[in-house]
């Protein structure tokens, strides 16, 4: 009566789960939380196919059910759902989406259609015990491209640790809850283990529910120039190593990317400055048009940080390399997390078509194409203005 009651509280507990995550998942759908949703489903179903098997002993339509569930589905998806959430690679993602279709419907085939052996009872059904070595063999396969999910999300996780301390360190754990429920799963799906298999099963379904919590809930990185990041302070960690010498505390702007330029980031700024106080002094000389452009771009899923690392290195080329450029700034947007608005100013608009054959520009555009959705342009007129530190002295010229 035990394993009876034991498998009617797992049922409960997987279908309660499962409708907490298909809700959240409805709310912020992501390919990788799709995957660990499936997953769950999956294994309700198999634990729910295990309670008459507990109380009636198993049959062969149990079994099936619940080694589909346990040991095929529910382990298959989750290691599929840690590769889309944790490895940016598009050609990885794409890879190990093949493989899994493949591990899945050869193996769903095997596992529905192979001949069964051996005599059933009131416990979770030993694989072995049942299935020839056709079946096994697919099993076995699935299991292994489990666990070497699970590794290589592991190593990349590890390697932005240096880059992203606070986002690797929470991708590692979100691997390890993650991780350990499809091990749990693959566990009891193979060996059944009576009593504890039903404890065990428990603990996977807890395993998974804290992984896509946790997921959903990525830490904010203390970053000058990413997602609205934070004015650095002294609390900052001392390790520099890094950054560059323009990266310093206290020089970013906060909220933008983007930071104001100063003589030691132009090679020629000399140069240029006594030229501008030539132009400067020629009053019969008309003022400059300056040429101002917002660029709304619309991020594809799972995109942002990419994205957001390309634009990094731009606006940092933009800052060195392009003097006719007084503003470069990208926002995010807290309402549309999947969007990013650049503003822009040029002095003229020779500097914005200067701007636009830059080589790092064009680099930027090749490398962020398959990140951005949707790009919208927007061309602005200046009429007005007001700054601090005398920029609105150089946006409106006399």
């Amino acid at each position: 009566m035990v394993e009876v009651g034991l498998a009617f509280v797992c049922a409960m507990v997987a279908w309660s789960a499962t409708a907490a995550l298909i809700a959240r998942c409805y709310r912020k759908p992501q390919v990788y939380t799709v995957a660990w949703v499936a997953s769950a489903v999956g294994v309700a179903i198999a634990l729910s196919a295990a309670f008459p098997g507990a109380l009636l002993d198993f049959s062969r339509v149990t079994f099936r059910i619940f080694q589909i569930g346990t040991g095929l589905l529910g382990p298959l998806l989750l290691g599929w759902g840690l590769v889309e959430y944790a490895v940016g690679s598009p050609r990885a993602r794409f890879g190990t989406r093949l493989v899994v279709t493949a591990l899945t419907i050869v193996p769903l085939v095997i596992l529905t259609m192979d001949r069964l052996r051996g005599r059933f009872d009131n416990g979770y059904p030993v694989m072995s015990e049942h299935y020839d070595i056709i079946p096994a063999a697919a099993l076995g396969l699935v299991h292994t491209f489990v666990v070497i999910a699970i590794l290589a999300c592991t190593i990349v996780a590890i390697q932005r640790m240096r880059e992203r301390p606070r986002l690797a360190q929470h991708q590692l754990a979100v691997i390890g809850l993650a991780g350990l429920a499809a091990m749990l799963e693959i566990l009891v799906g193979r060996f059944g283990l009576g009593a504890l298999g039903q404890l065990l099963m428990l603990g996977a379904i807890t395993c998974l529910w804290v992984a896509f919590m946790r997921a959903q809930n990525p830490p904010q990185e203390r970053r000058g120039r990413r997602r609205g990041g934070r004015r650095r302070t002294a609390e900052a960690p001392d390790d520099l190593d890094g950054f560059d010498d323009d990266d310093r505390f206290g020089e970013e702007e906060d909220g933008v990317w983007g930071r104001r330029r100063k003589a030691a980031d132009y090679d020629d700024y000399d140069d240029y400055a006594d030229d501008y106080d030539d132009a400067a002094s020629a009053s019969a000389r008309p003022a400059p048009r300056l040429q101002g452009i917002i660029t709304i771009y619309t991020l594809a899923n799972g995109r942002g940080d990419t994205f957001d690392d390309y634009m990094d290195e731009l606006v940092d080329e933009v800052a060195r390399r392009e003097p006719d450029t007084l503003l470069f700034a990208c926002h995010t947007v807290p309402s549309a997390a999947q969007q990013r608005i650049v503003y822009a100013i040029y002095r003229d608009q020779l500097a914005y078509e200067e701007h636009e054959q830059q080589p790092h520009v064009m680099e930027f555009t090749r490398r962020s194409a398959n990140c951005v959705a949707a790009t919208n342009v927007i061309e602005l007129a200046l009429s007005g203005a007001s700054a601090t530190d005398n920029l609105a002295d150089m946006l409106m010229p006399h």
